[in-house]
Parts: structure tokens; C-alpha cells; sequence
């Protein structure tokens, strides 16, 4: 589709709607607070207001769109380097691994830096297996690993199962939380943004590249790019991202998938604009979703993938009926 607005129009609307995303999270809330006290409690203010601000809806807030920045990153190079503009980045089984790690620390109750360490680590280890399965005799296809990310996500899913019901009725609600997603806890966006930022940084150079090779493998082989490199490293990245994401608010479905097939059809295949585009999109509509998601049925808090879920099927199914070519 050929893109109507200019790069740069594109990122200021996309700028401006993650600003306003973040700030309607940090006013929205029991406690009413206005864009003063906002600016007051950035700025170093003291008092009520200034303290859950910072300490409480701030974390929150950064945490969500980092979250949706690299789910939508992800879910972007997979579905160019798959060919496939419906894939996802959980189709790897990464959340699946995550969510074993995860859940298993809670079971044992370590503490909450150990559950994030422990979903990392899941997260890191299903896609060595996906990779080592999938690689067999040393010429995987995108067929043969798809297949072999379903099968360990399927494990991964029966073990979860498992861990459920074997669990303390003290832990099993905080384990469905996180299986749910939740991003209530992220008290350390930080990190997660700066693996954000060093994606961008490293992928967007490779843009270029990853248009070509959009048009497929042969192509993009004879115009000299180096599909094999350029392949593992991006899987293995957007494997990386998935598992920072999952590591920090849980398991969240469907930004990865819908936000870069609506970024891709309003504004183009261009993977220079599309996954900048994607990120800032990603990010934008998991805060709006976690903001809805405590506020909606306040003071109950609902788990932000419930939200993502209920968007995200609809929105699928309807893409899937309108473009049916584009799953081939």
C-alpha cells in the first residue's frame, strides 16, 4: 500500500499519541489528579499526589508501553522475515517458556526478582530448544521451526497446566495474573526501554535489507543480502524482545500480531517507517489498554492481556475475512 504521509508526520502523530497515551495513564486513576500535578510530581514536587505518581502510576505506565513497544517490534520482524503478516512473536513458544520459569518461581515463592529471572531464563531456554530441534540435520525452514515453536509452546502449555494444578491455593491467583498478563508489579520499566531503544538502533540499519528480503529469499540473495545471518540474528532478537516483554508484565497476546498488520496496511511495507511505526503503535495501545484496565472496573484491576485479548480476536478475525491472501 503506498504510504500518504511523509516519515516524519507519521512520527510526530506517533510521538504525540504515546505522550498523551502516558499522560492519560498518570492522571486516570482513583486518586484524581490534574496535568499540574503531573508536571509538579516530574518535576520533583512532594506530597500524596506527587508520591503515586511517581512511585505508583509512572512505573506502571512506562512498564506497559515498553511492554507493547517489543511485542510490536517482535511481532513486526517475524512477520517479514516469515513472509507471513499474520505471525506472531509468541508463535516460537517463548511465552510458553517464560510462563514455565515464571510460574515455577512463584510455586516455590522466591521473590519477585528471581520470578522475573526464572521467566527469562524459560523464555531464553524454549527458544534454544526451538532452535536446536528445529535445526535437526542443519537446514531448518520457516515450515519446519513454525511446527517445531508449536509443538514446545504445546509443552510448555501442559506444563503450566501442571504447575496450576499442583500449586498452594495461596499462589494460584497470582499465578493466573501473571499467565494473564499484569503489569501492577513492573516497578523497573527501565531496562526493558533500553532494550527497546538498542533494537531500534540495531535493526533499523538492516532496513534496507529486510525489504528485499520481503520479497522473498531468492531475490533478496542474488541482490547480495546475507539471508542466512540476517535470518537467525533477527529470530533470535525478536526471540530476545519477547522474552524482555513477557519477563516484565506476563503474558500478553495479540499486540505482537495486530498492531504491525494495521501499522503495515495503513502505512505501507517500508520496514524503515513500519517498525519505528510499529514500536511507538505498540507501545501507545498497551498503555491505553493497562490505563483502561485499572480504571474500567475500579478499584477491581482486570490482567491488561484479558483487554489485549478482547481487541485482538475481533480485529484478527476480521483481518483474516478481509485479506485472506495474506496468511500465505
Amino acid at each position: 500500500m503506498r504510504r500518504t504521509r511523509s516519515p516524519l508526520a507519521i512520527a510526530v502523530v506517533l510521538l504525540l499519541a504515546g505522550a498523551l497515551a502516558l499522560l492519560l495513564a498518570l492522571v486516570a486513576g482513583g486518586l484524581p489528579v490534574g496535568t499540574a500535578d503531573v508536571l509538579g510530581a516530574l518535576t520533583g514536587a512532594d506530597g500524596m499526589n506527587a508520591t503515586v505518581i511517581r512511585e505508583l502510576r509512572l512505573p506502571r505506565a512506562l512498564a506497559a508501553f515498553a511492554c507493547g513497544g517489543l511485542l510490536a517490534t517482535a511481532g513486526a520482524l517475524m512477520q517479514v522475515l516469515l513472509r507471513n503478516p499474520l505471525a506472531d512473536p509468541y508463535i516460537l513458544g517463548i511465552s510458553g517458556g517464560a510462563a514455565v520459569g515464571a510460574l515455577g518461581a512463584i510455586t516455590l515463592g522466591a521473590a519477585a526478582f528471581w520470578v522475573d529471572a526464572s521467566a527469562f531464563v524459560g523464555a531464553l531456554t524454549a527458544m534454544l530448544v526451538v532452535f536446536g530441534l528445529a535445526h535437526g540435520d542443519g537446514s531448518w525452514t520457516q515450515t519446519r521451526l513454525l511446527l517445531t515453536g508449536v509443538i514446545v509452546a504445546a509443552g510448555c502449555g501442559a506444563a503450566v497446566s501442571l504447575m496450576l494444578a499442583l500449586a498452594p491455593d495461596t499462589r494460584v491467583m497470582s499465578m493466573l495474573f501473571w499467565m494473564m498478563g499484569d503489569a501492577s508489579a513492573a516497578a523497573r520499566p527501565w531496562p526493558a526501554l533500553v532494550v527497546l531503544v538498542l533494537a531500534l538502533v540495531v535493526v533499523l540499519p538492516f532496513a534496507r535489507d529486510l525489504n528485499v528480503l520481503a520479497r522473498g529469499e531468492l531475490s533478496a540473495r542474488a541482490l547480495g543480502v546475507q539471508v542466512g545471518h540476517l535470518r537467525v540474528a533477527l529470530y533470535v532478537l525478536a526471540s530476545l524482545l519477547t522474552a524482555t516483554a513477557v519477563t516484565l508484565v506476563g503474558s500478553v497476546g495479540f499486540v505482537g500480531l495486530i498492531v504491525p498488520h494495521l501499522v503495515r496496511l495503513a502505512l505501507g511495507n517500508d520496514q524503515r517507517v513500519l517498525i519505528p511505526a510499529a514500536a511507538l503503535a505498540g507501545g501507545t495501545l498497551l498503555t491505553l489498554a493497562d490505563t483502561a484496565a485499572r480504571t474500567v472496573m475500579a478499584p477491581q484491576q482486570l490482567p491488561v492481556g484479558v483487554l489485549t485479548a478482547l481487541i485482538g480476536v475481533p480485529v484478527f478475525l476480521f483481518l483474516l475475512s478481509r485479506s485472506p491472501r495474506s496468511t500465505r
